[in-house]
């Protein structure tokens, strides 16, 4: 069948094994100084690992493969203890993967008397969690709410009329462009997450001025081996000059970078890549070329 699963490109490897502990299935090893998918059916392909790799070497492919086997997975998972029992039920729930889920539990249930931890406890911390990164529940996505200072409230300027949009072209979602458009060649180029201009209040006049964008989501948006391949062709093609890769400082964001900068390698041409981490009351967290 076919399906997505876990791509690793052992050229950009380097064996720090960054990506093993967040792949809670363990489908992955360090081997011959190399991560190595090690088995089809315990790689559920949700990508867990992917945003945790420093050299974008792992990404999400669609290919022929063995089915994920959920009980497979617990079998080996619950040898390791509680807390990765827990950490891979809860990614499931983040990813609403609601049938794989049933099934975890109902493994827990059925061999409770032969696990060393709690199986119920186990369960209520992930039923009780709130955890769903589509419902809003995961550590990149955890509800809060920022108050000025009264302060700062007070001193904030108040705008007269309406701002100006620096935005010169659409669409600009990184599926729906055309990197053969003749606005983006000889451009500089701003690959900006979702989310970044609604938490930069001043996100035009800063960083699209004068430049080109598209947008895209590592975490949510499917098909990235398309983004892969528009970047490749937006340097290549139409010769941009330089490429801002904007992001928010949740961990999930991280893939965004490790793509553009994976694709960026495998272009005839090279250009500069900057990083701007904003953070999620709206400062710039970092800001560098990478």
């Amino acid at each position: 069948m076919k399906r997505e699963i876990v791509k690793i490109d052992e050229e950009l490897c380097n064996g720090c094994a960054q990506c093993i502990p967040n792949c809670h299935e363990g489908a992955l090893q360090i081997i011959d100084g190399k991560a190595r998918l090690i088995s089809d059916l315990l790689c559920d392909g949700l990508g867990a690992c992917v945003g945790h790799c420093p050299e974008g070497a792992i990404t999400i492919e669609e290919r022929e493969s063995a089915p994920y086997d959920e009980i497979a997975v617990m079998e080996e998972m619950v040898k390791k203890g509680e807390n990765t029992v827990v950490a891979h039920l809860m990614h499931l729930k983040e990813h609403n993967e609601t049938g794989f889920l049933k099934e975890g539990v109902s493994y827990l249930m059925n061999n409770q008397n032969n696990i060393s931890f709690d199986v119920k406890a186990a369960i209520s911390k992930v039923h009780n969690s709130g955890a769903g990164c589509h419902s809003g529940g995961c550590a990149g996505s955890k509800e809060r709410v920022f108050n000025l200072p009264v302060s700062v409230a007070a001193e904030a300027p108040v705008s007269t009329g309406t701002l100006k949009s620096e935005l010169t072209h659409w669409p600009i979602q990184l599926h729906l462009i055309n990197p053969n458009g003749s606005h983006f060649k000889n451009s500089d180029l701003v690959v900006a997450a979702d989310c970044t201009a609604f938490s930069f209040g001043d996100f035009h006049r800063n960083y699209i001025k004068g430049k080109k964008v598209v947008i895209a989501c590592p975490k949510l948006d499917d098909g990235q081996d398309i983004y892969f391949d528009k970047i490749q062709k937006l340097v290549d093609v139409a010769s941009i000059n330089t490429i801002t890769v904007i992001i928010m400082e949740v961990p999930c964001c991280g893939g965004l970078l490790q793509l553009v900068k994976s694709a960026v390698l495998q272009t005839n041409r090279k250009v500069p890549v900057k990083k701007i981490v904003i953070g999620i009351q709206g400062e710039v967290l970092a800001e560098e070329w990478v």
